[in-house]
């Protein structure tokens, strides 16, 4: 050793008390699509929690209940459906999916949101203009309350539950898929002879 270097060494070992030798243990994690470490179920009831609390929701639906109607948007089952399957009316999973900000793309597709979302003319002046029921100027309204409570929020509720949900089908798509190309390529160009 030169001068300098056993100058530099002597500096370095009195910087970390005598120690001669410095590593951190380092570990490969494996990669995920997901870093949370809580379960789904716990990320969803979190979500649903941080919801009712800023929001103060209308449904009388229990936080299991509403993350069975998120669930169910993921799975493209219709608010029908959800209804007969926790006993209640349909109207009320309908809130309460919008309560969660989980508009579909069939919630308003007779009517444009933007050209009803700030008039002032009451509900039946509406529905003579657009040829449809009270009731659905009503739906349409809500709709357009929902879209704008989560554009406020930035869409942060939205993009959880898309992580949450639909991250998680994705994860389980693309691990299928693998394990497939896998067998693809560990068969590839094998040659099979057969004699019966």
């Amino acid at each position: 050793m030169n001068d300098k270097t056993e100058e530099l060494r002597d500096i370095f070992t009195d910087v970390t008390d005598g120690e001669e030798t410095i590593t951190e243990s380092q570990e490969n994690a494996r990669g995920s699509l997901e870093r949370d470490e809580r379960s789904d179920e716990e990320r969803l009831e979190s979500v649903v929690q941080q919801m009712r609390e800023r929001y103060e929701f209308e449904p009388s639906l229990s936080d299991d209940e509403l993350i069975t109607v998120a669930r169910a948007f993921y799975d493209d089952r219709s608010d029908d459906e959800v209804a007969d399957e926790l006993g209640v009316d349909a109207d009320e999973v309908f809130e309460a999916r919008l309560s969660l900000h989980l508009v579909g793309e069939t919630d308003a597709d007779e009517v444009d949101l933007a050209a009803i979302r700030d008039r002032e003319e009451d509900d039946a002046t509406l529905a003579d203009e657009y040829d449809v029921s009270e009731a659905r100027i009503r739906r349409y309204r809500r709709v357009a309350r929902a879209e704008d409570q989560s554009r406020a929020a930035n869409d942060r509720y939205r993009d959880e539950f898309d992580s949450i949900l639909a991250d998680a089908d994705l994860s389980e798509r693309m691990t299928s898929d693998l394990r497939e190309d896998g067998l693809e390529d560990a068969t590839e160009g094998m040659e099979t002879e057969v004699e019966f």
